[in-house]
């Protein structure tokens, strides 16, 4: 797929998703959408690739949904809001999966570096990402209720996951922009940096888990914490990761990794999510 709205670069084990409209602050459309949706799935495939990073062009992340056609920008009957949001004629169902889906399903971690404003959907599209970081210059903004918008984009799961239900009750009903330093203290985000040096910062990340970790127990980390977080008991969570537990205990990963801690020496795990992921997975599509 040729894109026009994302940039897509490989450095050493990092891939890195940029947001690519910054004459227009990378507002979101649905074409931009539908090439994010596609370079995550094309990295999840991607034995090279052990992190995604996700980052904006220009000045800002995403300044949120493209409203260059002023008040019809969000209207889906009769303006033009179809072209960037899908249509709500009756009848069109719509299924959850687009560049949501890519990324929560992913078996790569994937980082957000917030290089400048992220507001509206240019926040929310985010929220999936597992590890979150900002420039000092960064702004935040859940502003949909001063838009006469529901939260969307999954965002009424995602956010009081991440940083509890009343800071997101709080972000999400005043919809005021908030800078860096208050996103770190509400745990949206876990580092600030200064702009020239927010990128090399997600690259680091990336670089530990790739000297680190096995490509396969990462996928299954990811996919654990995500599903099961959330869940009122442990109980499902027992069924499924003690059978992993058991079935990756003959593993040539864990053999590499117990050799290699016994050896004082940097792992070289062989497992690949493309071919090695354990028998059960993915276990939610057959529960």
């Amino acid at each position: 797929m040729a894109y026009e709205q994302i940039l897509l670069e490989k450095d050493g084990p990092a891939a890195i998703i940029t947001l690519n409209r910054p004459e227009k602050l990378n507002a979101f459309t649905a074409q931009l959408g539908q090439e994010l949706a596609h370079a995550v799935n094309a990295c999840d495939a991607d034995d090279e690739v052990r992190g995604i990073i996700l980052t904006g062009a220009g000045r800002h992340f995403c300044a949120g949904a493209d409203i260059s056609d002023g008040a019809d920008a969000f209207d889906t009957k009769s303006g033009t809001g179809a072209k960037n949001f899908g249509t709500s004629e009756p009848g069109k169902k719509r299924d959850g999966a687009g560049f949501i889906g890519a990324l929560y399903n992913c078996r790569k971690p994937v980082i957000a570096a917030f290089n400048g404003a992220a507001v509206g959907v240019g926040l929310t599209l985010a929220l999936p990402t597992d590890i979150k970081i900002a420039s000092e210059k960064a702004k935040f903004g859940f502003v949909f209720a001063q838009r006469g918008l529901p939260p969307e984009a999954g965002s009424a799961w995602f956010l009081p996951q991440l940083v509890g239900l009343p800071q997101a009750l709080r972000w999400c009903m005043t919809g005021r922009v908030f800078d860096a330093e208050e996103a770190l203290a509400g745990g949206l985000i876990s580092e600030i940096h200064p702009p020239e040096e927010l990128l090399p910062a997600a690259k680091r990340i990336v670089d530990e888990i790739a000297r680190n970790t096995a490509p396969v127990s990462v996928a299954l980390v990811r996919q654990l914490l995500w599903r099961f977080g959330p869940t009122g008991d442990p109980f499902e969570l027992l069924k499924v990761d003690g059978q992993f537990a058991l079935t990756l205990g003959s593993s040539p990963d864990v053999k590499e990794g117990v050799s290699s801690f016994l050896e004082k020496r940097a792992p070289n795990f062989p497992g690949k999510v493309s071919t090695d992921m354990p028998e059960g997975y993915p276990w939610w599509e057959r529960t």
